[in-house]
């Protein structure tokens, strides 16, 4: 899959979270969740139906195509396995953990992340 911007997949990331891999989400929620204004959410989500990973009628709830929801979900994937090393692996606090771990997920490549996520399952963390 094409690798899209940090933001983007902040984005489908936090509508994974708000529980749109399976369910509709509202632009308001997703502007919460991220701590942008709603019309920032709905320029993200025009270049996200762009490249076809979501959808949304005019005005309407978002909703993830099976592009964006495996994408988001890898992303939040990552976010969790970084958080959980970076805390539990490591002794980092877990609110430095996290936002580490939210620069990390975008810049790591899939192959070195595969085998950090082996790693990590081998520590039983």
């Amino acid at each position: 899959m094409e690798k899209i911007s940090k933001s983007h997949e902040d984005y489908l990331e936090a509508i994974v979270m708000l529980g749109g891999g399976t369910n509709p989400v509202r632009a308001v929620d997703v502007a919460t969740k991220l701590g942008v204004s709603k019309a920032s959410v709905n320029k993200a989500i025009s270049v996200l139906k762009e490249k076809g990973l979501a959808a949304q009628p005019h005005y309407g709830d978002i909703t993830l195509t099976p592009a964006g929801r495996a994408y988001g979900t890898k992303v939040l994937d990552r976010h969790q396995a970084l958080t959980l090393f970076l805390s539990k692996g490591l002794g980092i606090d877990p609110q430095t953990a996290e936002a580490e771990a939210c620069l990390m997920e975008h810049a790591i490549s899939d192959e070195s992340m595969n085998k950090w996520e082996a790693y990590i399952k081998s520590l039983d963390l």
